[in-house]
């Protein structure tokens, strides 16, 4: 039998956010760890805020907001402060009932400062980290490192040269000056989504820059790859899990890799011997001999490749663990695919490596809190 339109629909409904939620939602327990770790940070939060004046939005709602957005692949935050008003999951996370006004967008931009300058987004990325640590989920003596690099927001049309030689280029004609506000004065406004061909032009960081975002460095993955303004972002993964344990954001360099690792592994705590599985990138003698001063063993693979010598000899690559972390420290990649295509971190939303290491501790801590919830017994 067809069924008929109810056009008249129901004038009071008694339902709250929690009851669309499915008992085995894998985002219950996601919820219960981040209160967890954000109610450790209360202390913290009591620092940021004043005690006098109008009370703004909860910082653990804003963390636990851009928890989403990293989960769910929102686009923006002001389209996430869009589905708030209909999203009743999202409701639920926020602890928001059903007729709590949706906060605007320009909340997270006003509170953003205040967020790096305490470094509260660290600061929760090291207490889920905690979480797994003293759920015995963690390894305390094998890792593995790797890097990958982030799109930095700029266009390589704001890649000028820093001594200004480039500027005349730059400005628009005396036509194009003229708008609906009048005439501009020649010289006082830059014309940087304009045509020009870089072919033969030789721009290097050393003499250039980017007007968007200084501290964007132009970088390439390999050879025969197109060079873009990029971040770096390295991890430290634990090999019994798969849990990254460390993540830091450093500018785009050729030797980034190699230094970002050696200061995570000397961060590491206690003061026992760990193992570190890396690629052929971090085969160098520089790296192996601070591995050792750091008190690590190098697991490294070997790059001996034409006429170059590996530094890693048979008293490394005899063990039968030098084969295991080489086959482990594979899985740092689906760390990085997913903080890529699911959290967002393909290319950076932000200007500046802080904003970026920001997001890159939010998107990570999303990627631990997953797995720690498919791990942990129910």
């Amino acid at each position: 039998m067809r069924g008929s339109e109810e056009k008249q629909g129901s004038m009071v409904a008694l339902i709250s956010p929690s009851m669309v939620v499915p008992e085995g939602h894998p985002l219950r327990q996601i919820k219960v760890r981040a209160d967890a770790a954000l109610a450790e940070m209360s202390g913290l939060f009591d620092t940021m805020y004043s005690s006098l004046g109008r009370a703004s939005i909860p910082p653990e709602t804003l963390l636990k907001a851009q928890l989403l957005i990293a989960l769910y692949t929102i686009r923006s935050e002001r389209q996430f402060c869009e589905q708030l008003g209909y999203n009743l999951l999202f409701r639920w996370f926020l602890d928001m009932d059903m007729v709590s006004p949706p906060f605007d967008a320009t909340t997270f931009t006003k509170n953003r400062e205040r967020l790096l300058q305490h470094d509260a987004c660290g600061v929760f990325f090291k207490k889920v980290v905690d979480q797994a640590r003293q759920e015995g989920l963690l390894s305390s003596e094998h890792f593995s490192v790797d890097g990958t690099l982030i799109e930095a927001w700029a266009s390589m049309k704001s890649f000028v040269p820093k001594d200004g030689s480039d500027d005349d280029a730059h400005r628009p004609s005396g036509d194009a000056l003229k708008g609906k506000a009048g005439a501009i004065k020649k010289g006082k406004r830059r014309d940087r989504n304009r045509w020009k061909d870089f072919r033969g032009a030789k721009r290097t960081n050393d003499t250039h820059q980017s007007l968007t975002d200084p501290e964007a460095r132009m970088m390439r993955k390999g050879n025969g790859q197109s060079a873009k303004l990029s971040f770096s972002m390295h991890a430290l993964m634990e090999n019994k899990n798969g849990l990254v344990t460390d993540v830091r954001v450093d500018l785009a360099t050729g030797t980034a890799e190699r230094d970002t690792a050696i200061e995570m592994l000397m961060a590491l705590p206690g003061s026992h011997r760990v193992t570190v599985g890396c690629d052929k990138g971090y085969d160098t003698k520089d790296f192996i001999a601070a591995c050792k001063e750091a008190g690590a063993t190098p697991h490294v693979a070997r790059n001996d490749s034409g006429r170059r010598r590996s530094a890693i000899d048979g008293r490394t690559t005899r063990h039968v663990g030098y084969g295991l972390s080489q086959r482990i420290r594979m899985r740092i990649e689906e760390v990085f695919a997913w903080t890529k295509t699911v959290g967002g971190l393909r290319r950076t939303r932000f200007k500046g490596r802080s904003r970026t290491q920001m997001w890159a501790h939010l998107t990570t801590a999303a990627y631990n809190l997953l797995r720690i919830v498919r791990l942990a017994p129910a």
